[in-house]
């Protein structure tokens, strides 16, 4: 089956606080760390441009980009539900995000992803920080 095929409605919205929990809880990512709904819907209005994916009115993918607008963007929570994962809508939300960005001549876009899925991202043009790039990590937050 075909994207198109899908019928899959992207739009530059931001999912409900419910949409979103769903989707991250979705993810996998709450094995390494617990965070709250309301910490959850939180996070929502910091994005500066967002994407969701609707399947049937239902939210099946996001991603958001966190952005000055001028020099940095990080692009975060790129989530696909599972049952919806492989039929390229990760790839499509990536290629909008990325779009705004350069529509808005961000000078620097990275990215914050899973464990995993480099290869991902890479196909996209993403490359890996050299192990002594820019770029760290503050550890002990949680």
């Amino acid at each position: 089956m075909s994207i198109e095929d899908l019928g899959i409605e992207y739009r530059a919205e931001l999912p409900t606080a419910a949409e979103f929990e769903r989707l991250f809880r979705s993810s996998g990512w709450t094995e390494a760390v617990e965070v709250a709904a309301d910490r959850l819907a939180a996070t929502l209005p910091h994005a500066w441009y967002s994407i969701c994916a609707r399947h049937d009115g239902q939210v099946v993918g996001t991603g958001f980009v966190l952005s000055d607008g001028v020099l940095h963007a990080l692009i975060v929570n790129v989530i696909v539900a599972p049952e919806m994962r492989g039929n390229g809508i990760g790839t499509e939300i990536m290629k909008r995000l990325i779009a705004r960005c350069r529509e808005s001549r961000v000078l620097q876009v990275q990215l914050f992803s899973a464990r995993g899925k480099r290869g991902f991202y890479e196909r996209l043009g993403f490359e890996a920080r050299p192990d002594d790039g820019p770029g760290m990590e503050l550890g002990g937050l949680s």
